[in-house]
């Protein structure tokens, strides 16, 4: 007779937690169609091997089975990393809860002054029409993306931000990379996101700012050249026509 008990409870708890989170990473990098193909065949493989014991088909999805596991690790290495960094920095355990309220009320201050100058320096460069992209980290490392500009290494300024991204300065090209509330870098490198779901008016630095968004947990900020519109990337997704107090919203909460 088949006896259930906690363990059996708390271990398809654990497998269900697991798929879903799965689930959510596969969707995040447009991976999901591939997701479901896999556990349909893992589901026609049990199927076939372990209640019909078809043996001839079974012994040749047991070897596809083999052999598949190096090919999810080349096809998905990109998601893998991502979550063994998300795995590695992660700060939920920071937010326990009354552990850190006198602290973040310490910080809350130095927290706004160093997102203001962001915030005026967007919307400064917003009504002139000035082309930037600004990448704020947060967990996933970025030092790869810094290595490919100038780094700098200065306090956040909204004049150094805006005469960085001034048409005519060198680095207005480029990225900047903002980590630990400093300016660790500018003209920087971003990988290009290839979605097609990006509208078609957005340009190149759009297309920038999500494809770093899709690639790591950095927030990227978007003044376009065109239109003055301010949008920003985070976890694959678009805001779009962001006002200040919008802005300033998403990177407090980024931040927290």
């Amino acid at each position: 007779m088949f006896e259930f008990g906690i363990k059996d409870a708390i271990d398809i708890l654990l497998v269900a937690l697991m798929l879903f989170y799965i689930y959510r990473l596969m969707r995040d990098s447009r991976s999901l169609n591939v997701f479901s193909g896999i556990l349909i065949f893992i589901v026609v493989w049990l199927l076939v091997s372990q209640i019909l014991e078809m043996r001839l088909l079974g012994s040749i999805m047991d070897k596809l089975v083999s052999v598949g596991v190096i090919a999810l690790i080349v096809l998905f290495q990109d998601e893998i990393r991502k979550f063994l960094y998300t795995l590695g920095t992660h700060q939920q355990v920071k937010n326990l809860i009354g552990m850190f309220t006198s602290h973040k009320a310490k910080n809350a201050k130095r927290e706004k002054e160093a997102i203001m100058p962001i915030v005026l320096a967007c919307m400064s460069m917003a009504k002139n029409k000035v082309g930037a992209l600004i990448v704020i980290e947060r967990n996933t490392p970025l030092q790869n993306i810094v290595e490919t500009g100038d780094v700098l290494d200065a306090n956040i300024n909204q004049r150094l931000i805006e005469n960085i991204f001034f048409k005519n300065s060198p680095l207005h090209d480029g990225a900047m990379i903002i980590s630990r509330k400093r300016i660790k870098a500018a003209g920087c490198i971003l990988p290009v996101s290839h979605d097609l779901n990006i509208p078609k008016e957005l340009g190149l630095r759009h297309r920038a700012a999500m494809g770093i968004s899709q690639e790591s947990d950095a927030l990227a900020i978007v003044v376009s050249e065109e239109t003055g519109r301010i949008s920003a990337a985070v976890s694959g997704h678009f805001h779009l026509r962001l006002s200040a107090e919008q802005l300033e919203s998403l990177i407090a909460d980024f931040e927290d």
